[in-house]
Order: structure tokens, then sequence, then C-alpha cells
């Protein structure tokens, strides 16, 4: 299955930390997330066969770097199973929540093979593209 997630949606968690999953992400990834700790301090959300493709890179770093053990132990040791309930919500654990600093108000991004959850404030700040042009022309290198 393809997993193309895209837009921006803007939710409200409850006080348990449980956060409705829009319908099209539902559609898109089914019943079950894996949700870790994600870079500029937000949560990384994939699909089970997305997150065995990304674990499975990560275990492909060498053991005797440093770098890469500190790294597999953010990323994959903060991770956790997400069902979907019958209200089409999440519980996002609590330490995940503390590390993105989410409270009422966050904001799930789609872009392409994950889903990133922000606390609002924070997407606010993150998502202004000031230099935006300079830093596409610094992907020509990518041939994107």
């Amino acid at each position: 299955m393809t997993n193309q997630f895209m837009g921006e949606y803007n939710h409200t968690m409850d006080a348990k930390g449980r956060l409705i999953v829009p319908a099209r992400f539902r559609e898109a990834g089914g019943d079950k997330f894996i949700v870790t700790k994600g870079l500029d301090k937000c949560l990384f959300v994939f699909t089970e066969d997305k997150w065995s493709s990304v674990v499975s890179s990560i275990s492909h770093m060498p053991l005797t770097s440093g770098n890469a053990r500190k790294f597999s132990r953010f990323f994959i040791g903060s991770a956790g199973e997400c069902e979907v309930d019958k209200q089409g919500r999440i519980l996002i654990p609590a330490s995940l929540r503390a590390y993105a600093d989410l409270a009422k108000d966050v904001v799930l991004v789609g872009v392409g093979s994950r889903v990133e959850i922000w606390n609002k404030d924070a997407w606010d700040d993150a998502s202004e593209y000031d230099g935006i042009e300079e830093i596409a022309e610094g992907l020509e290198e990518l041939r994107f």
C-alpha cells in the first residue's frame, strides 16, 4: 500500500492525550500508527509498513558509530504503537506529548510518507517560510 499523507489539520487533544486522526489519514494509514520523537521538536507518525522500512534502514547503520547508536535510541527507543479507537482517535503517550510540548491545540501535517504532530505555536513558528526560495535553490543538487 502506498501511503501519501498531505495537508494541514488543526485539532484539539483532550486532557487524556487523545487526538482525532483526520479521516484522510486514517484512510491512507489504517487503524494502527507508530508515533515517535521527530526532529524539530514534533512527533513523527508512520504506518506499520513504513515504520518497518525505517527501522530496517536505521538497523543497517554501523553499531560502531556513536551517532548511529544515539539516533537509534532517540528514534526507535521512543516509539510507541497507537491504535485508532472507534471515535477515530489515538492516545499519544505522555512521554511523547512532553517531548513535543503538546497541549490542547495541535496541528497534524501530512508530509508524504509520514505525518507530523506539532504544538500549534511551534508549528506557527516553523511554518514561516522566509527564505524558502533559497532553500528550493539548494535542492537543485538533489534533482528536485
